[in-house]
């Protein structure tokens, strides 16, 4: 399969700013959190029932808004990453699987996706990866959802967010489930650079198969991103499919809603939300991207207070943990790894 040529990606941020650096990463993990606990209610919805129900959503609308698996998943894959760094290995992952969460008591795992279960299944069974991936939904958003650290990790390294995502994704994804991982981290990792929107989304398209249903996705909501919300739903959602969390579908919505916004955070997030489909995946993506970009100081103040440390209502091992203490496990105190 071929591949796009690599994007021109600014360098990473000087070490002496490392406090821009840790503002873009504490940006990039409550963008995500917020995302995912604005979109959660409109969750497999369509436009037309979001508005019947809300209007078009501007704010929450639970009332007792919360993140979802998407955030629990982000915290563990931060954690993760924060733990081995690029070290990290098959091994490592599978390892963290089984001690967060297939060997302790069944919780309440509550909106976990079929990939997770699919994979909890494979690892109680005594497979381990890639094997372990073998399952209906290897294609799932479960990696895309959780990717957004490595990109805070590598830092304006796309290359390097996308290799480290692929290697937490073997656990528990395959082919366009693993693209759409490797897309996200990618696309953070340029954000986090300061990247503009369009070289984000040229990172995202320069670390997967040109040819892939990823890439073909992510092309055509990017082509339709300037007419608004209604062209890239139309661009990119598979008519009549019953499932939403198809990582070629969720990951070309969320970038689209990104790009239609020209990376603006309030306006990305919101278009993700209000697009319907897997909203709080898309919604977390967008956020986690347009965090990057503009830093935490863009995400609404009484938005970001609505963010506390994880419930555990997914995964019990992650309860207690602030997904702001994780952005800032992954940033060197003193400035980003040099490059390879």
């Amino acid at each position: 399969m071929t591949r796009t040529p690599t994007a021109c990606i600014p360098p990473v941020p000087a070490p002496d700013d490392a406090a821009e650096l840790r503002d873009r990463a504490r940006g990039a993990l409550l963008g995500l959190a917020v995302g995912d606990a604005l979109g959660a209610p409109a969750e497999n919805l369509k436009p037309s029932e979001i508005r019947a129900r809300w209007g078009r959503i501007t704010g929450f609308v639970a009332q007792r808004p919360c993140g979802t698996d998407d955030t629990e998943y982000a915290i563990f894959s931060g954690l993760l990453v924060a733990r081995h760094g690029s070290a990290l290995t098959p091994a490592h992952v599978e390892a963290a699987w089984h001690e967060w969460i297939a060997d302790r008591e069944e919780g309440p795992f509550r909106g976990a996706g079929f990939s997770e279960r699919g994979t909890l299944e494979n690892l109680r069974r005594g497979l381990a990866a890639p094997i372990s991936a073998q399952h209906r939904h290897a294609w799932s958003d479960g990696l895309a959802m959780r990717a957004a650290p490595y990109g805070v990790f590598a830092a304006g390294r796309p290359a390097e967010a996308a290799r480290l995502v692929a290697i937490d994704g073997s656990v528990s994804h395959d082919g366009e489930g693993i693209y759409g991982g490797q897309a996200v981290a990618a696309g953070v990792a340029a954000a986090m650079a300061g990247a503009p929107p369009t070289a984000v989304v040229a990172s995202a398209l320069a670390v997967v198969p040109d040819d892939s249903w990823t890439a073909r996705c992510l092309r055509r909501a990017i082509t339709a991103a300037h007419r608004g919300e209604r062209a890239v739903r139309r661009a990119v959602v598979i008519g009549g499919y019953p499932w939403t969390d198809l990582a070629p579908e969720a990951v070309a919505l969320a970038f689209g809603a990104y790009a239609a916004a020209d990376g603006e955070f309030t306006d990305a997030v919101l278009t993700a939300v209000n697009m319907g489909r897997d909203a709080d995946t898309t919604a977390a993506v967008a956020g986690a991207l347009a965090g990057a970009g503009q830093g935490a100081g863009a995400v609404p103040a009484e938005w970001a207070r609505v963010i506390g440390p994880a419930r555990g209502s997914c995964l019990p091992a992650m309860a207690g943990h602030h997904v702001l203490e994780v952005a800032d496990l992954l940033v060197p105190r003193t400035g980003p790894e040099p490059a390879p």
